[in-house]
């Protein structure tokens, strides 16, 4: 246990205790009572509606429960289950129709749509990656991945595949940014003449500006499409340059216009050490300074955050972003955290801690002059609420941060993630409880469906997960998040996001595949990389996303909240048993593969080979689909125990293989009694007992305990 220091009817671990005391606070306007006094506050006074919010999701459930239970065999009755929802308060009724009234809402987020990266935060190799991923060589993402139909030869550069990668992307020039006449392929010089791109653009308005090298010679050319920007490096004495006959060296696009630097889903933040590594990154990333010694090709160097690009047009300056904007996700309602205890022996709910603590961090951007916002905003994006007095409790806890702090009022901005079946029945009204709020509303399909799943639990055993993307209820789920936010008035002063691209070595499907998201008329949509971004902004380039927007406010709402409510239960159980072993084995070694990782080595995200051994970007959200898809199936008789078992079994086997050359690797076979095993086995045997069917309780516990372990 950490030596702990009382101060304002708080029991606060030295570590959070010092590091806001002599690192946070420093050159803040705020003093170290102020802070604390705060945080008691918010413990003390919005502590017990938290506590009573998280009864009120286990009281309504158990309600779900027993209508599913007490008409079992009866079939579904929709029209009276929704009647149902409505007696209970999990439907609501919709405000009037409202335009939100966000204000100060930075570009990256009202007006450019782009690519969003999601990277835990306390990794500050991966955050520093990220924040820098704003630009990206589309040379590179396209000879380094299967986006050309294979991957390049472990053995030095192919100037054939070389090759390859310069028709690609001057063949993509030819349709983003083309010439009045021509082809950039058959282009042998660029050159800027009164204040023009010679050869001429077909759109002379895509000619944004220029740099020279400091011989005089034009060494770049920044063009634009859709509000993102491609700059053409040029270069005679390039690798690649000098035996290209337009000495075009590489083509960098603007690509991750945003990123999340994640405090949920990808971290496993356990404890008060934890929480400080996290907020030290980010308070390195407000402040501009954070550093991170980096090793490659035999040499070390310091990573830091970009500068902006600058570039010039008719002898004036053009500046441009160097860096994603940053939004933090804090954690959601549920869960507390040992770093503070209250008066009355409680641990603080993660939450409010997060709230105040990565708001007041990102203080110190908010007093620099280039930082992050340039509109004076933080923005937080807040997961795994349920329901519209869920977010109204949001809202009222940062309007309390912003009274500790002395902010102006709705300084904070608020992201709704659309991922709790109660959050996606009732959105517009989540939308109005925060509507001064609200810059980000997204779809997250993996705890979506998890939540889904947990949700009507007693009313039969769900169809396989794989076949969840083809259900009425996903399709209007989809639809729905992006027409009412629409209705809503986000359009130009708010994100609305689509979900993860989660298989980082298959970029040849996600560019076939992923345009779906801004021609669904979302204005960004999560990567797993900063090469995954440069490949998805070549979407934003084809797309244009406001104008889809436009065509879909004109046809008006898609999708029905029958849809939406209608259950993804099997019709009939009797899967073949070489289909059903498929099935439970997929999910065990996808649950075993992130858990041992989360548990002994405290990775909260992680690319893990699935059963295929194609690797999939795992965290909470995938775990907790198929930890409650076994949990259903085991609960109604689909399988028993003693099969999942021997499942759980043969899988922690083959993840063991796949961990070989892992030296930190502690083997879960063949003694089978380690912790990172038992709490694997805990999430599906009583994953039923989860709220929500949340991995979170299962896997801090048992974190903490290997904690303990080690000491």
């Amino acid at each position: 246990m950490s030596q702990r220091t009382e101060v304002a009817g708080l029991s606060v671990a030295n570590e959070l205790f010092e590091f806001v005391e002599n690192k946070a606070l420093a050159g803040l306007d705020v003093r170290p009572d102020q802070f604390w006094r705060g945080l008691a506050e918010l413990a003390h006074d919005l502590g017990p509606k938290n506590r009573s919010l998280v009864a009120k999701r286990t009281s309504i459930q158990a309600k779900i429960d027993n209508w599913h239970i007490e008409r079992r065999g009866q079939g579904h009755d929709a029209v009276a289950y929704k009647a149902f929802l409505k007696e209970i308060g999990y439907l609501v009724s919709d405000p009037e129709d409202f335009e939100i009234t966000t204000e100060n809402v930075d570009p990256e987020i009202a007006s450019i749509p782009g690519p969003q990266l999601v990277v835990p935060i306390m990794n500050a190799r991966y955050a520093l990656n990220a924040a820098n991923a704003r630009w990206g060589s589309l040379y590179d993402a396209l000879y380094g991945t299967d986006v050309m139909g294979d991957l390049p030869a472990d053995s030095g550069y192919d100037a054939a595949r070389g090759a390859r990668v310069i028709i690609w992307a001057k063949s993509y020039l030819d349709k983003v940014v083309p010439l009045a006449q021509g082809s950039h392929a058959d282009v042998t010089g660029y050159s800027i003449v009164d204040n023009s791109l010679v050869p001429a653009l077909a759109d002379v308005e895509q000619y944004v500006g220029m740099n020279v090298s400091s011989g005089g010679a034009l060494s770049e050319v920044v063009l634009q499409k859709n509000g993102l920007h491609i700059a053409i490096q040029i270069d005679v004495s390039g690798d690649i340059g000098a035996g290209d006959k337009a000495h075009m060296d590489d083509i960098f696009l603007e690509s991750a216009v945003s990123v999340i630097m994640d405090c949920e889903d990808s971290v496993a933040a356990v404890d008060a050490p934890d929480k400080v590594l996290a907020y030290t990154n980010w308070l390195g990333l407000m402040r501009g300074d954070l550093c991170e010694s980096v090793q490659k090709g035999g040499k070390v160097f310091e990573r830091v955050l970009n500068a902006d690009k600058i570039c010039f047009k008719a002898g004036k300056q053009v500046s441009l972003k160097g860096r994603a904007l940053m939004l933090v996700r804090n954690v959601g309602h549920l869960m507390t955290n040992p770093a503070v205890i209250d008066r009355d022996g409680h641990e603080i709910g993660e939450g409010l801690l997060d709230a105040l603590c990565t708001t007041m961090l990102a203080m110190h951007d908010l007093n620099r002059d280039g930082g992050n916002s340039l509109h004076g905003s933080v923005y937080v994006v807040k997961p795994k609420m349920h329901g519209p007095v869920e977010v109204a409790f949001a809202d009222e806890i940062f309007s309390s941060v912003e009274r500790i702090l002395g902010l102006p009022q709705n300084t904070v901005k608020l992201g709704i993630m659309d991922e709790e079946r109660r959050t996606s029945v009732n959105l517009k009204s989540c939308i109005h409880a925060a509507k001064a709020r609200v810059a980000f509303i997204n779809t997250g399909f993996l705890d979506r469906t998890g939540d889904e799943i947990h949700t009507s639990m007693e009313a039969g055993p769900m169809i396989p997960k794989g076949q969840m993307k083809m259900t009425p209820w996903i399709n209007s789920y989809e639809d729905r998040n992006v027409d009412i936010g629409l209705a809503c008035g986000l359009q130009g002063k708010a994100q609305i996001g689509k979900g993860m691209w989660a298989m980082p070595d298959l970029m040849g499907d996600m560019l076939a595949q992923k345009i779906g998201h801004p021609k669904s008329g979302a204005t960004c949509a999560w990567v797993p990389s900063p090469t995954a971004a440069t490949l998805h902004a070549t979407h934003y380039h084809e797309v244009d996303v406001i104008s889809v927007q436009d065509g879909l406010r004109a046809k008006g709402a898609r999708g029905s909240l029958d849809d939406l409510l209608t259950l993804p239960l099997a019709q009939g159980t009797n899967w073949a048993p070489d289909e059903l072993a498929q099935e439970l084995e997929n999910n065990a070694q996808g649950i075993l593969g992130y858990v041992v990782r989360w548990v002994d080595q405290g990775v909260g995200c992680s690319k893990v080979p699935d059963i295929h051994n194609v690797g999939l970007m795992e965290d909470r959200a995938t775990c907790r689909i198929s930890s409650q898809a076994l949990a259903n199936w085991l609960h109604h008789g689909v399988v028993d125990p003693e099969t999942v078992m021997a499942a759980m079994k043969k899988m922690a086997a083959v993840v063991d293989g796949q961990n070989a050359g892992d030296a930190e690797y502690i083997a879960m076979a063949p003694n089978f009694d380690g912790i990172a095993f038992k709490a694997a086995c805990d999430l599906v045997f009583k994953g039923r007992l989860q709220p929500s069917g949340y991995t979170e309780p299962v896997l801090h516990d048992r974190r903490l305990e290997l904690k303990a372990s080690q000491r």
